[in-house]
């Protein structure tokens, strides 16, 4: 077993404004080795660490899920309008970055091929779009299949 010196001990009088510091010197715990477990015992406070380095523990593969959910983008999927980036300017003419988002909508539109409502989340032009040329030719031309899968 080894023993590891470190340590800083910031301390000391003040002097013209200025504080003054000594650097001393300062024996850290000793630190033991399991080499079945492969962790890591700290005399001081038992707190265990894993260690990857010390041996390859048996194989605990765990598959990797993903917590959060995908998060809605700001982009209208029939049209593909998204964020501008702007400058918004002062009274002083000072200017700072931003965005100016797209006007996205929760709209329910009747789908009549399908012979359904569908709720959509799109730009207020491709609402106009949409009443202009029907939800079949819109979602046709931006290449959306609207069936439930």
């Amino acid at each position: 077993m080894a023993t590891i010196t470190a340590g800083i001990s910031l301390r000391g009088p003040v002097v013209g404004g200025y504080r003054t510091f000594a650097v001393t010197k300062r024996a850290l715990p000793k630190v033991k080795f399991s080499s079945e477990l492969s962790f890591v015992t700290s005399q001081l406070s038992g707190i265990k660490i894993s260690s990857t380095h010390l041996s390859s523990p048996a194989s605990l593969s765990v598959p990797f899920k993903t917590a959060l959910q995908p998060v809605a983008r700001r982009v209208c999927p029939f049209t593909g309008k998204k964020s501008n980036r702007a400058n918004k300017v002062s009274h002083s003419n000072h200017k700072t970055k931003k965005l100016q988002f797209v006007n996205l909508q929760y709209k329910r539109i009747w789908w009549e091929e399908g012979k359904r409502f569908v709720k959509l989340r799109l730009s207020t032009k491709a609402i106009k779009t949409i009443e202009k040329n029907g939800l079949d030719a819109v979602a046709k031309k931006a290449g959306i299949d609207l069936s439930k899968k």
